[in-house]
């Protein structure tokens, strides 16, 4: 027989018990239920009861202020948090670090698949997310004081491979969020700007004979709410709390309620406001120049964020599919207090359903931020200055996209720049280094990136570097920027250093910069010039990108296009100058090397000033048999060529 699961939330909160474990939902500022937490807060308060709680959450949720899990940080009511980010709870985030509670920081797509795996019943998870970095047993497992013991991360090799094995943590409690509710607990979510994991930590807790809560906007009549718009079935519902306030049911933080961020209609988006030219703008040009077009994107906070709007000011929007790890897909992402969600989305997945999708590889690129980055490309943003910030979806992130761009400022904390004449000049210096000789914390590996060949970079606005397996090597200089006094002083290590050529001037201009023609190559073949009288093909590919599939594939079809329209096989000189290949691509920049040599050149020879580059290009060249000299000066090249064609008449 069906009941009635309406009550008050102080009567559903009364049914948690000390000791339990309590899972939570919400995402930064978004779709978390403040009823519930102030409830919660209230009892304990006023009682002294449920106590040493275990907290489950993914990202942060609250206003870093004591709103949502921030109302949890009463000593005695939490004796255990397991979380991605520790920074919208900076109560709670004290306790951990005085020693006062037990606190792991696992990876947010981690703990957001991890519901999944206590739902069925499964004794842990197997994931390469965290190896290598502070999350590795090796690293710290993850725990971030002394006074957590139990080890909630194991080093397993399986098949010959190493893995991570993450113990699952069974749940007694969800506190979950819907829209409508019907007096079953049917649960629908049409006015809520995300899904996140509501239904698998509802599966989870139910599974584990526990209790689960959900507060809610309104209620509907039973039977309203259509089969297919049931997010979470009332069979895994134990609670209906209607919130006792619009206020305590707010979209996020920020925002009361936003039909378009809801996707409940398709809203107008007032163009994003054109960035002054500054040090970030800088950053996040030079960053944009890395986007893939037709590709899947994911773009982090702080300093990535302007990457969105250099993108509508170039109008290459309409050729990149922007997501969140909040589940968004397409559309114009938010900012502010609306993070994670989007105006127009395509679509929006679950949580553990995106970090399955990027787990898996399908991010072609991300653009993150840094607040320590050290000589061996590690970065660190979970625990710095003195602060438990977390990782959050960081590790999952920049562990598995394609590629990685890392972005942010020179140093930090009062940094003033001049533009001046297209130059670069810096005012005053940040009173904090951000490259440091070793990271308070790895985040991020930079080792281990560069043994899987991933392509990573780190972009500033005076310079950028490049991840080799020997570590970070400057590549790029702004003009106006002395190498010694802007750099290497504010440096706590030397980088490599092989002839970095200059930021594209573009950069420090006010005026657009044709982006898309970049990205898209459309310019591709004025870098070819052929020379009938010698039947030269001379291609300049000096400072020119290697970053997707579909440049190489540009790249053969001009060459091919080219040599078709002379007619007969060429000889060609090949400037590779400044040109940068990215790792994971030089195989197949390889396989374009031979078609276009078998089928349209004589002879050929290519020069590169760096040793990287030539080092790379021939190795992957001799494993074609192709048994080619890269040369560093243009002179040698030519006079090689030469001789060639000499022997040959």
């Amino acid at each position: 027989m069906l009941t009635n699961k309406v009550i008050s939330a102080d009567e559903a909160i009364a049914l948690i018990n000390e000791g339990d474990v309590v899972a939570t939902t919400g995402f930064v500022q978004s779709c978390i239920p403040e009823s519930l937490h102030a409830a919660l807060e209230k009892r304990f308060i006023e009682t002294g009861a449920p106590r040493d709680l275990t907290l489950i959450m993914c990202a942060g949720a609250g206003d870093s202020k004591g709103r949502g899990t921030g109302r949890l940080y009463h000593q005695g009511l939490l004796k255990r948090v397991i979380a991605a980010n520790y920074g919208r709870m900076p109560k709670v985030a004290q306790a951990a670090q005085e020693n006062k509670i037990q606190g792991y920081n696992l990876p947010q797509g981690v703990i957001s698949t991890l519901y999944r795996t206590c739902a069925a019943g499964q004794p842990g998870l197997f994931s390469k997310v965290g190896l290598h970095t502070y999350v590795d047993p090796r690293l710290g497992g993850g725990k971030v004081n002394t006074a957590t013991k139990e080890d909630l991360v194991k080093l397993v090799e399986v098949e010959g491979k190493e893995w991570l094995f993450y113990k699952a943590t069974p749940i007694n409690v969800a506190l979950i969020r819907a829209t409508s509710a019907d007096p079953h607990g049917n649960l629908s979510m049409e006015k809520e700007c995300l899904t996140l994991d509501v239904l698998a930590q509802a599966m989870a807790a139910h599974n584990n004979g526990g209790v689960v809560i959900a507060q809610v906007e309104r209620l509907v009549e039973a039977g309203s709410i259509r089969p297919k718009a049931v997010k979470v079935p009332g069979i895994l519902v134990d609670c209906v709390v209607v919130a006792e306030s619009p206020e305590m049911h707010r979209m996020n933080y920020g925002v009361m309620y936003d039909a378009g961020l809801a996707g409940e209609v398709r809203v107008t988006v007032d163009s994003l406001p054109k960035m002054a030219l500054n040090e970030r703008k800088i950053i996040a040009r030079r960053a944009a120049f890395e986007l893939p077009p037709n590709g899947v994107i994911n773009l982090g906070v702080g300093a990535p964020d302007g990457v969105a709007n250099v993108a509508n000011e170039e109008k290459v929007t309409p050729y990149l599919v922007m997501t969140t790890e909040a589940g968004a897909v397409g559309g114009v992402l938010a900012g502010g207090s609306s993070f994670g969600s989007s105006a127009n989305a395509h679509s929006v997945l679950d949580q553990n359903q995106m970090f399955d999708f990027y787990h898996g590889g399908g991010l072609d690129l991300t653009c993150l931020g840094m607040a320590e980055c050290d000589s061996l490309g590690n970065v660190n943003t979970s625990k710095f200055g003195g602060r438990l910030n977390g990782c959050g979806g960081f590790i999952d992130i920049s562990q598995n996209a394609r590629a990685v761009v890392f972005a942010g400022t020179f140093t930090a904390g009062g940094l003033e720049i001049a533009i001046e004449d297209g130059k670069l000049r810096i005012v005053k210096e940040g009173r904090s280094r951000k490259f440091v000789q070793q990271v308070e914390q790895v985040t991020f590996s930079g080792q281990y990136a560069a043994k899987r060949s991933q392509p990573v970079i780190y972009v500033t606005e005076r310079c950028v570097f490049q991840l080799t397996e020997h570590g970070l090597e400057l590549i790029e200089v702004a003009p106006g920027i002395d190498i010694e006094r802007d750099i290497l002083a504010h440096m706590a290590f030397k980088p490599h250093i092989h002839k970095p050529v200059p930021m594209d001037p573009r950069l420090f201009l006010e005026q657009p910069m044709d982006l898309l023609a970049d990205l898209l190559n459309l310019n591709l073949k004025e870098r070819i010039n052929y020379d009938a009288s010698q039947n030269i093909l001379f291609l300049n590919l000096a400072g020119w990108s290697v970053r997707k599939k579909s440049d190489i594939s540009d790249l053969q079809k001009v060459i091919v296009e080219t040599c078709n329209a002379i007619g007969r096989r060429v000889d060609a000189v090949i400037n590779q100058d400044g040109c940068r290949i990215a790792d994971d691509l030089y195989d197949r920049y390889a396989d374009m090397v031979a078609y276009v040599k078998k089928h349209h050149y004589d002879r050929s020879a290519r020069y590169a000033t760096s040793a990287i580059t030539r080092q790379k290009l021939q190795d992957a060249l001799k494993r074609r048999g192709l048994d080619t000299i890269i040369f560093e000066r243009a002179e040698d090249a030519h006079n090689f060529l030469n001789l060639k064609r000499q022997a040959a008449e």
